[in-house]
């Protein structure tokens, strides 16, 4: 009984505390992305945050496309990156096009 019990601790923690050390995903904006064309260009911008005390930065699509040079936009993408509870974060904006 008391094996079981700590078994179901352990995975409920593991369940629990996913990515909570360091997570890096990339997610599309898009919700229909069958015939997407990219696009010759890409842009980037970015936010960032430290101990959940401090943000600062720009991670809007209109600063994404200017960064890249693009009047265009055929495509997005979401980046995150997460370290250590939040302790670090960066939201990246990636846009593609023409």
């Amino acid at each position: 009984m008391k094996r079981n019990a700590i078994a179901a601790a352990v995975l409920a923690s593991v369940f629990l505390l996913s990515g909570c050390l360091y997570t890096h995903v990339v997610t599309p904006l898009d919700t229909d992305v069958n015939k997407t064309v990219l696009g010759q260009k890409k842009g980037e911008a970015s936010t960032e945050s430290v101990l959940w005390l401090i943000a600062w930065g720009d991670a809007g699509t209109a600063a994404a496309a200017k960064q890249g040079g693009i009047t265009t936009v055929n495509h997005m993408d979401r980046e995150f990156l997460n370290v250590v509870f939040g302790i670090y974060t960066k939201t990246t904006t990636i846009v593609y096009g023409d």
